[in-house]
This record gives C-alpha cells, sequence and structure tokens, in this order.
C-alpha cells in the first residue's frame, strides 16, 4: 500500500509566504532522503501565496515517520500556523 497526500498550502500573507519560501528547500531536500518517500513535489499554486503539494510514500510507517520529523523541524515550527488544506489515502499496489 503507498500513502499518498495530495493538497495546498495556502498562506494568508506576504510575510507567511516568504517563511514557506525560506524553509521549503531544506525541507523538500530532508523529505526527499526519508526511508520509504517515493516523491515529495511542493510548487507554487495557481492562487497567489499557495503551493501544490504531492508526497508518496511506500507505506503507512515511513508515511507516519514523515510526519512526526516534520512536527519536530525547522520547517514544522516555522509554518505551523499556515493553512493546510490536505487529503490523504491510500493506494493498493
Amino acid at each position: 500500500m503507498t500513502f499518498v497526500l495530495e493538497g495546498r498550502l495556502i498562506c494568508a500573507s506576504d510575510e507567511e509566504a516568504r517563511i514557506v519560501e525560506e524553509h521549503l528547500p531544506e525541507h523538500i531536500r530532508l523529505t526527499r532522503a526519508e526511508d520509504g518517500c517515493i516523491s515529495f513535489d511542493v510548487r507554487p499554486g495557481e492562487a497567489e501565496r499557495t503551493w501544490e503539494v504531492r508526497e508518496r510514500f511506500a507505506d503507512q510507517e515511513s508515511f507516519e515517520a514523515h510526519q512526526e520529523r516534520t512536527r519536530n523541524s525547522a520547517w514544522g515550527r516555522a509554518t505551523a500556523g499556515i493553512d493546510r488544506d490536505y487529503a490523504v489515502r491510500v493506494e493498493e499496489e
């Protein structure tokens, strides 16, 4: 089973967008290096100050490990107040 998260990161202000831009490159680098990360893509969205997020993990364990690492990271602390509209689904292989 593959765990897939898709959605948007939605900044309410230019300051929040600046925080995302500052911390995102390192967050992407660290996530892509995680065991079980199949893909991790974050791109500017069509709406101003939004980012489209799509991530795939090999299994529930690696997905949950990513969530835990993220909460305790510089990215997690800096972006904790930024709105997220995410959905998670499981894909059978």
